[in-house]
């Protein structure tokens, strides 16, 4: 997370979502830095007789090598939600360029109303064509949503009608949804991304668009589909940054690297306590209903 000129590290542990190690740097991090936060981790976990499982991490190229070179084979997932990120920012990039090529062939027309037949003919094309590209803009999500309903296939199949590339690149879509379906084994969705690969391979108008899906980050986004208790995202951490960032809005005086690493170790000390502290609010309670 970046705040400012800082940015912090965390490693949090996504099943209890409490933040387990921090560091603040007053730098953009290297992969020196990642490896050394990684050791001192390493070194934490070792003196507590413990042993990690499995990581998961956004698509940065800060994190493959450290993770290899401090913990060996642990399994390194990447995280789903950056991994569709990317590749449906891709797709609304596509449908965008549809629109863009539907409004450069409009026609000039002069000021008035068109007063010949040619004229009259090209006025009506221009609004079927200014239609069709608010229908495109206005529906654009119906392109990378995960699921459709009855009445949202069939705008899509009439928004799209005589743009067989887009009905094409909504297919893929969809394929490439179900490579993350856990009722599936990664062998299988590996199969299943080899021959989408290969279809978009053969279609040339689509193929530019979608070449986020030869990514190596997407085999990678897999690997949790082997391990039940490893998770697809990495939610725990984007769910600690969306706090620190809450905090700010109301206290205005964390923006110095010794304030933030000081408000980072109050919110730990508070998760820490969080079951004795509830337990004597709990008794509180009780006391004074007698």
């Amino acid at each position: 997370m970046y705040d400012g000129p800082y940015c912090v590290l965390s490693i949090v542990d996504n099943h209890t979502f409490k933040r387990i190690a921090y560091e603040v740097l007053d730098h953009d991090p290297s992969q020196d830095d990642i490896r050394a936060f990684f050791r001192r981790f390493r070194d934490a976990l070792q003196q507590r007789g413990l042993l990690l499982r499995g990581i998961t991490t956004d698509g940065s190229a800060l994190y493959p090598e450290p993770i290899r070179e401090v913990f060996g084979g642990v399994r390194h997932q990447v995280c789903e939600f950056h991994v569709l990120k990317e590749l449906l920012r891709a797709v609304l990039h596509a449908v965008a360029k549809v629109r863009k090529e539907l409004a450069a062939k409009k026609q000039r027309l002069g000021r008035g109303r068109p007063r010949t037949k040619q004229a009259r003919r090209a006025a009506y094309r221009n609004r079927r064509l200014q239609a069709k590209i608010a229908d495109l803009f206005e529906h654009k999500s119906l392109f990378v949503a995960r699921t459709l309903t009855p009445a949202e296939r069939r705008i899509l199949r009439q928004i799209t009608r005589g743009l067989p590339q887009l009905r094409t690149l909504r297919e893929i879509v969809e394929q490439v949804y179900r490579l993350f379906d856990r009722r599936c084994r990664m062998e299988t969705a590996l199969a299943k991304l080899a021959k989408l690969r290969m279809r978009v391979r053969r279609f040339q108008a689509v193929g530019k668009t979608l070449s986020k899906l030869f990514s190596p980050n997407l085999e990678k986004a897999l690997t949790f589909l082997d391990d039940k208790l490893l998770p697809a995202t990495s939610n725990a951490v984007e769910r600690g940054n969306r706090r620190h960032r809450k905090m700010q809005k109301t206290v205005y005086r964390v923006r110095t690297r010794a304030h933030i690493k000081a408000r980072i170790a109050i919110d730990m000390l508070r998760e820490a306590r969080a079951a004795g502290r509830s337990q004597t609010t709990q008794s509180l309670h009780y006391a004074r209903d007698g």
